[in-house]
């Protein structure tokens, strides 16, 4: 009878938070804040779990510190302003349904994501169908603007320059002659890898072996069995830190202490760790500047380090730029709406209409398909086990 009681009790009280749940919860839907402000919401979308986490959550603090840092001139134009990072856990599935969800709710305004081209070409379809503006900090396959989407729009540079970037410096600084070539199998990897090695062999470098590996595989031995039969002078991976921390480190143990170069999807603090004293040797092209090279970026750095406890990583700081581009472009469109609550549309409108916003690591301008003609490649090297890598080129388009 005493367990019945407890259970009535128990029930009555889940019924009663879920009922002050859904209370809350078509609060936020339909706009209402505290007092009399409408409520806009700034979505991030990246991999806040899972092998990607440290970019994920790079990307997540960097929108919020922008965000924190303009509530206070958000309230004083009547609006509350809030950020609602969505998981998207580096899966294109998971991203379509976080996109899904998010439309629905109309405080949202904008979103800034994705970390991974694959996750972000199809929940920007999501995007596109509900007006829904996104800018991403670090997704560069061409894919992702090339469909001409309105919405759609990205503050670092494509692999289609990356790629070529990093074969101009592999073969004509390194002097690479044979080159084995890795991929992740993703839109990503792949798309980065494809473009590398079209322009290694337009520059003259033979590549002696083409092959994919599996994101989450953590043995590597049957690929680089292959790598070591070629006698290549270079190896270059497209792909994520995950894998490549380990591919490099696996690498160093077959006694492949070749030059190990890969892309931005290795530019983390994780990639260290994972690599160790194997990461010496290893190249990397970004799309990511060194943030303290300025004194604004500097500045970021500090109050990332303040507010959250945390160094940055690659896309701390592009990811408070896009927020930043985004948050100018509902500013606009406030004003322009005679300070009252715009459109999606409207926003979208004036966010691609951005031409040179001044951000802490980029300048911004987007051309009409959503690409920022200020973006940059930079290349780093790893010569002990410490991040960030050593700058050793910096190459505009």
């Amino acid at each position: 009878m005493l367990s019945k009681k407890v259970l009535s009790l128990a029930m009555t009280a889940t019924l009663a938070l879920g009922f002050m749940s859904g209370c809350a919860s078509n609060a936020n839907s339909d706009g209402e804040g505290s007092g009399d402000k409408k409520v806009i919401k700034i979505v991030t979308q990246s991999p806040l779990s899972g092998g990607s986490a440290t970019l994920g959550e790079a990307i997540k603090l960097g929108a919020q510190l922008a965000i924190d840092q303009q509530k206070d001139k958000f309230a004083e134009l009547g609006f509350e302003l809030k950020l609602d990072a969505q998981d998207d856990q580096g899966d294109p599935k998971k991203g379509v349904a976080n996109a899904n969800l998010v439309v629905a709710d109309q405080s949202v305004l904008g979103v800034v994501g994705h970390l991974n081209s694959g996750v972000s070409i199809p929940a920007s379809e999501v995007y596109e169908k509900n007006n829904l503006v996104s800018v991403s900090p670090a997704s560069t396959a061409t894919d992702y603007t090339d469909r001409g989407l309105k919405t759609v729009s990205r503050v670092v540079a494509r692999d289609d320059f990356q790629g070529p970037a990093g074969a101009q410096y592999a073969v004509g600084t390194l002097g690479a002659k044979k080159i084995f070539v890795v991929q992740d199998k993703t839109a990503y990897g792949s798309g980065l890898a494809d473009a590398f090695r079209a322009a290694a062999e337009e520059l003259g470098a033979e590549i002696v072996g083409y092959e994919g590996i599996t994101v989450g595989e953590k043995d590597f031995n049957g690929v680089l069995n292959q790598v070591a039969s070629k006698k290549p002078d270079l190896i270059y991976f497209g792909g994520l830190y995950a894998e490549g921390g380990i591919l490099v480190k696996q690498a160093r143990e077959k006694g492949l202490d070749i030059p190990f170069m890969g892309g931005d999807g290795l530019d983390s603090s994780t990639f260290v760790e994972i690599a160790g004293d194997a990461v010496k040797n290893t190249f990397l092209t970004s799309v990511a500047g060194d943030t303290t090279k300025s004194e604004t970026g500097t500045k970021f750095a500090e109050d990332y380090k303040a507010a959250f406890g945390k160094s940055i990583e690659s896309y701390s700081a592009y990811a408070y730029d896009s927020a930043a581009v985004l948050l100018a472009g509902i500013e606009k469109a406030i004003k322009d709406n005679d300070n009252k609550l715009p459109s999606r549309e409207d926003v979208t409108k004036a966010v691609r209409e951005t031409q040179d916003y001044k951000g802490v690591v980029t300048e911004v301008g987007f051309d009409d398909k959503g690409d920022n003609k200020f973006a940059k490649i930079f290349i780093y090297k790893f010569d002990e086990a410490k991040y960030p890598a050593i700058l050793e080129d910096e190459i505009s388009q």
